[in-house]
C-alpha cells in the first residue's frame, strides 16, 4: 500500500513458514529462534523512544454528564496510585485540541506500561471511551508534522469503546499567524495531541 512500508522489510530472503498446526489446531506453528523480538523491551521505530514517549492515552468523558465526570476524576486518581511511574495529566473539562468532549491524557514510555495500562483499562474504563495512539518520529522529509499527526490519531490509533470524532482540522499545515493564534487560544501553550 502507498504510504506504508512493507511489513516484512527485512524477512525478504527468509524460508517459507510451515503451515504446521501448534497443539490447539486452530493456530500454527513458528519457527522459534530462542531470543524474544526486542520489541518487548523498546518500541519499534518510528515509535518515539524519548522523552515524550511511545504512546498516549486519552480517556474521554462527557463533561456535562455528572456521573462520567465523577468517574473520570477517580479512574485517574487510581491510574496515578496503580501506576506511579506514568505521566499522567491534567483533567480538561472541555474539549481541547482535536478532543471533542472533556478528558485526561496518560503517557507510556515502554512496551510493559503498554501492555499493563492497556490490559487494566480493558478492565477498568467503565463506560468512559478511550483513544490510544502512538507518537512517531518520522523525519520530515518522510511526512511533514501535520500529516503524521493526523496519521496517528486515526490510521494507527486504537480505541477502547465508542469512538469518538476527532476534529481533525488543527492537523492541517498551518501559516506562521494561524500557529500563533492557535497558541494563544490555548492559553499560549501547546494543546494535547
Amino acid at each position: 500500500m502507498a504510504g506504508y512500508p512493507s511489513p516484512l522489510t527485512g524477512y525478504e530472503n527468509a524460508p517459507p513458514l510451515s503451515e504446521e498446526r501448534a497443539e490447539d489446531g486452530k493456530s500454527f506453528r513458528n519457527p522459534q529462534t530462542g531470543v524474544l523480538s526486542s520489541a518487548y523491551e523498546r518500541f519499534t521505530e518510528p515509535l518515539d523512544n524519548g522523552i515524550k514517549g511511545g504512546f498516549d492515552i486519552h480517556i474521554y468523558y462527557f463533561q456535562n454528564n455528572p456521573e462520567q465526570s465523577e468517574y473520570a476524576r477517580a479512574l485517574r486518581e487510581r491510574i496515578r496510585r496503580e501506576f506511579p511511574e506514568l505521566r499522567v495529566y491534567a483533567l480538561w473539562d472541555r474539549p481541547i485540541g482535536p478532543h471533542p468532549v472533556a478528558m485526561f491524557e496518560v503517557s507510556v514510555h515502554s512496551p510493559a506500561q503498554f501492555g499493563a495500562v492497556v490490559a487494566w483499562l480493558a478492565v477498568w474504563r467503565g463506560p468512559l471511551s478511550v483513544l490510544v495512539h502512538p507518537n512517531t518520529t518520522e523525519p520530515e522529509s518522510d511526512l511533514p508534522p501535520h500529516d503524521r499527526e493526523r496519521r496517528n490519531h486515526t490510521d494507527r490509533a486504537i480505541w477502547m469503546g465508542k469512538r469518538l470524532p476527532l476534529d481533525l482540522s488543527i492537523f492541517r499545515p498551518k501559516t506562521s499567524a494561524a500557529a500563533a493564534a492557535a497558541a494563544s487560544a490555548a492559553g499560549g501553550g501547546t494543546a494535547p495531541a
